[in-house]
């Protein structure tokens, strides 16, 4: 039905380099991601031979030092490639995402010998990360956290419960937080665990509202022994660190979050151009028109917040501030979007024919990953205010 085809977003990129790469992307997109997406997503198919791909053409690794495979990208840049990615399908783009922030612990806080064990594959060489922090019991209140390091000679024993893990029982590795000392932030410390390692499994998937393409699982860790070459930073680091890495993280949610708002954006403004009643098409009426403009015009104000807080970052100059506000806000805005998308579409978009619905349902996700919205507005608070008075 669509007569208006979706424009490409007008990017402003630092580099040729980083030109060629947004091109590069979009091809990949176009190619091998979009035409599968609705079919894949509805059957729960995870799309591993993406992944593969993507590690491939060296889309992995794209923010980390490119001597252990890495491409040495700004975070403005790699933002941008996450938002291509998830405007074609939120499984990829979330996914690489996620991978990166499995990633981040060794390649920010690791020794060198580490880094040159261990990064190259996980940066280009077809492995496929996880990111284990969150618990049945403690989610929000990460600090609380129960899964238990051991020491045993040079070793680690590692028993407890991850969950909401995504690509638990299809990721290579682990980058798994873990008490080893005294309760509450200072006793976690971080290690990095191969999924073959014995006593390592996983549930079964999570049946989900969306994102259906993504795995998200418990992962068991029933006296995992790893060496401590694979511990990460100090003994006690490891909240630390996690936080470090989440800061990061929710700047790649932003981003896909308004890949997902793009996406249904462009799905609205097609159908509106094109669904004809009372004898023009519906983009004729003002109602509508100032639906689509509302649209736009958060789209466009969350990519400037995200990329805003990614220039500082990559300045390294503090960011996380930046970081929550964009989360919360292009997140906040991809829900409304999408939305809004669905009714542009009318019945249209309630069916499974068009992508609206499924845009809407995936959406939701992002508000609660990675921190959920009401913790950024802590986050943002305690900037502003200062720590809460007990």
């Amino acid at each position: 039905m669509p007569d208006r085809a979706p424009q490409p977003v007008d990017r402003q990129l630092p580099t040729d380099e980083a030109r060629d790469l947004i091109s590069l992307v979009r091809d990949i997109a176009q190619h091998e991601i979009a035409p599968k997406a609705a079919e894949e997503e509805g059957a729960g198919h995870f799309p591993r031979e993406v992944f593969t791909l993507l590690s491939r053409t060296g889309l992995l690794g794209l923010p980390y030092a490119s001597e252990h495979g890495g491409a040495d990208q700004p975070y403005e840049v790699y933002l941008q490639v996450l938002e291509e990615l998830a405007a074609a399908r939120l499984t990829v783009g979330l996914g690489v995402s996620v991978h990166t922030l499995a990633s981040y612990a060794l390649a920010t806080y690791g020794t060198k010998e580490q880094q040159v064990e261990h990064l190259p594959a996980m940066l280009g060489g077809g492995l496929l990360g996880a990111y284990c922090l969150s618990e049945p019991a403690s989610g929000s209140d990460a600090a609380s956290l129960r899964t238990r390091a051991v020491r045993d000679g040079e070793n680690w024993v590692i028993t407890g419960t991850k969950a909401w893990i995504t690509h638990g029982g299809v990721a290579d590795f682990y980058t798994v937080m873990a008490r080893t000392g005294e309760e509450g932030p200072r006793g976690i410390t971080a290690f990095l665990v191969p999924a073959d390692a014995e006593g390592v499994s996983a549930a079964a998937p999570e049946k989900k509202m969306g994102m259906k393409g993504s795995p998200t699982a418990q992962v068991h860790f029933d006296g995992v022994r790893v060496p401590d070459g694979r511990r990460i930073g100090d003994e006690g680091q490891g909240f630390a660190i996690a936080l470090s890495a989440l800061d990061s993280g929710r700047l790649g949610i932003a981003a896909c979050a308004i890949g997902v708002a793009q996406a249904a954006l462009d799905e609205a403004v097609g159908y509106a151009t094109g669904r004809q009643q009372f004898g023009r098409p519906i983009a004729d009426f003002q109602g509508l028109r100032f639906m689509l403009a509302d649209m736009a015009t958060q789209i466009e104000a969350g990519r400037a917040l995200y990329l805003a807080a990614a220039r500082l970052r990559d300045a390294g100059r503090p960011f996380a501030k930046q970081a929550a506000m964009a989360k919360l806000h292009c997140t906040d805005t991809a829900m409304k979007v999408t939305i809004d998308a669905v009714q542009v579409l009318g019945g249209y978009g309630y069916t499974a024919d068009f992508p609206a619905e499924r845009y809407m349902r995936e959406a939701k996700v992002l508000q609660i990953v990675e921190g959920t919205n009401q913790i950024q507005r802590m986050v943002i608070a305690r900037h502003l205010a200062g720590p809460e008075t007990r």
